[in-house]
């Protein structure tokens, strides 16, 4: 074992034999590739001493990874005392070849530690690059949309920009209560098809600072248009059906969201931009995705409030007064009717309205940006149906982005003027037609213009000598219903006559006749009446905001449309309400910073 070092094998052991007698013969000094060595081989065991020559205790060592560290740091070279880079040489050469060796090293580690950091960025961004590219397209795999095909050709014009090229935008949010799929554990019942539990007209105004969401009831009556069915036919109009009927035509899990779209659009005159349809399991994975949702309810919930069906009271489910609430919980608070109130669906409604406020509240408080935004829309996109303006991740988020200027308190929820109409709902005219026109005109519910016009547009002269007089508010001895109206077209633009008798009949007045009027030159709207019929043509002009009266010695009521109705389109409003709405409007109304425990029942 000797020359070899302790625990090697003895296989290929001889270059570690440092004989200088045998350098060179290849006979056991150190083979040409093998490092050469020159510190002490430091062991436990005893030290197993290696054979060396007289020559070798007597010449200077060289080589070696000591010597390598010493040249490399300036203290030696290949040679002894006085040799190149040795010590002879190394008292002179110390302080610079340190100097520039501590120099170099600076550079290189600077050089080592910018690889790193721009190696990091890189990497950094290449993971948010790809993590958000995994995040659109995910939201982009959840969203499911409807097509144009169903939505119909004659529609009310799109709002036209502000003086700063500033657009209003419509909103019409469906609640689907289809029990497809899991909505039917969280909604129960085992019915088919889908109806539009909650339905919603949200209108942002031009200056995007200002909202106001306008709740249907789903029982009001209304006239739904043609719609179109999943066989590609074309249903025919229905006159006086409840609201809520238009999202069953097709009688489809989906529904049909252009059938409601269409519905809103002829009963308001208001062109719906983008339509969503969200369903139970979006809804509560929605409120879940914000942590919750704070509501207050007027009294304790028991288990026979939710299911009026158990026959008993049951168990205390949600207690009185302010909670936070989500899934499950959330889906109850908005659809519970029973045990408050008068279990109406307007009381239902003012609690929607007030979920709706503190969603709002809630996305706004935790900041409108992609970090609050994404989960939000992951969890929404699951269950939601969009129109094709909307059918992208990039959309959606971009949309929502666009909202973030949202004031709280300008952010309004209301329900149309209405009224019973014994067991379901009739909406007040002329009071609603002057919300749709105030809302189509963009004017705020106080009746400021937040398109950037004028607050208070001077009337149009009236055409007749006579100077009729301004109609005041009908009396409520008027029954609708007991007014003939003969209606005339006072100018030359086509199909007038058509949409005011629609909008006379849906308030429930009796039109005797529609033809051309003796004059086609009338620049604005005259409601005629003859002796007696005053009261009876204040009615009727109420219906046309901005149409004068004229008292004539001819028996009846005459309706003679001007060009100012035919600048509305023909619309029910041709005209904006010089002011605030009506008190009936006003009084309805909530902002997303109320108390959520004030205005949440009826009756």
């Amino acid at each position: 074992m000797a020359g070899q070092r302790a625990g090697a094998s003895d296989s290929d052991a001889g270059w570690w034999r440092d004989d200088s007698s045998q350098q060179g013969d290849g006979g056991g000094g150190y083979l040409d590739d093998a490092p050469r060595r020159d510190d002490a081989y430091r062991s436990t065991e005893p030290a197993v001493p290696r054979r060396r020559s007289q020559q070798h205790d007597d010449l200077p060592r060289t080589g070696g990874r000591a010597e390598a560290r010493r040249a490399q740091q300036g203290r030696g070279g290949n040679g002894g005392p006085g040799g190149p880079g040795g010590r002879g040489a190394r008292a002179a050469d110390q302080p610079a070849g340190r100097a520039a060796n501590r120099a170099a090293g600076r550079r290189n580690r600077k050089r080592s530690r910018k690889k790193i950091v721009t190696w990091v960025a890189v990497t950094s961004v290449g993971l948010v690059v790809a993590a958000g590219g995994a995040i659109y397209l995910k939201l982009n795999g959840n969203i499911d949309s409807f097509g144009d095909e169903g939505v119909s050709k004659d529609r009310p014009a799109a709002a036209s920009a502000d003086a700063q090229g500033r657009v209003p935008v419509n909103i019409l949010l469906i609640g689907s209560d289809s029990r497809a799929g899991a909505n039917k554990d969280l909604g129960g019942g085992e019915d088919g098809g889908a109806r539009s539990d909650t339905t919603i007209l949200l209108h942002v105004y031009a200056d995007h600072k200002h909202a106001v969401g306008v709740s249907f009831p789903r029982d009001a009556l209304v006239d739904v248009p043609p719609c179109l069915l999943p066989t590609g036919k074309w249903t025919k109009a229905q006159t006086g059906v409840m609201f809520n009927s238009a999202f069953s035509v097709g009688n489809t899990d989906k529904g049909n969201p252009a059938c409601t779209q269409n519905t809103v659009e002829k009963l308001t005159g208001i062109r719906v931009d983008h339509t969503m349809v969200v369903n139970f399991e979006g809804f509560a994975s929605m409120t879940s995705a914000v942590g919750g949702v704070p509501v207050c309810l007027p009294n304790d919930i028991h288990e026979g409030d939710l299911n009026p069906n158990l026959g008993k009271k049951g168990k205390l489910l949600y207690p009185k007064g302010l909670q936070k609430v989500q899934g499950q919980a959330a889906l109850d608070y908005v659809r519970l009717r029973h045990g408050i109130g008068d279990g109406s669906d307007v009381g239902r409604m003012r609690r929607q309205q007030a979920f709706m406020s503190s969603l709002i509240k809630e996305v706004k408080g935790k900041g409108m940006d992609p970090t609050t935004l994404l989960p939000l829309a992951d969890a929404a996109t699951k269950s939601l149906t969009v129109d094709s303006g909307l059918n992208s991740a990039d959309k959606l988020i971009g949309f929502a982005m666009s909202l973030k200027n949202l004031d709280l308190h300008d952010v309004k929820f209301l329900t149309p003027p209405w009224r019973f109409e014994k067991e379901r709902i009739a909406l007040v005219h002329p009071d609603v037609d002057q919300l749709w026109a105030a809302l189509k005109a963009d004017r705020t519910l106080d009746g400021q213009d937040a398109s950037g016009g004028s607050a208070s547009p001077s009337p149009a002269a009236p055409e007749s000598p006579a100077a009729p007089t301004t109609p005041a508010a009908p009396a409520t001895t008027v029954k609708a219903a007991n007014v003939r109206v003969g209606v005339y077209n006072g100018t030359t633009t086509p199909g007038l006559t058509t949409k005011a008798a629609a909008t006379l009949k849906g308030a429930g007045f009796t039109v005797t006749t529609t033809a051309n009027a003796s004059s086609q030159t009338h620049a604005t709207t005259v409601v005629q009446y003859g002796p007696g019929e005053k009261a009876n043509a204040q009615a009727v002009a109420a219906m046309f905001p901005g149409a004068t009266l004229e008292s004539t010695t001819k028996a009846g009521v005459a309706l003679v449309l001007g060009k100012d109705y035919a600048a509305g389109n023909g619309a029910a409003a041709p005209s904006t309400p010089a002011g605030p709405l009506p008190s009936s409007v006003a009084k309805e109304t909530r902002s997303a910073d109320d108390d959520p425990c004030s205005n949440v029942s009826f009756g």
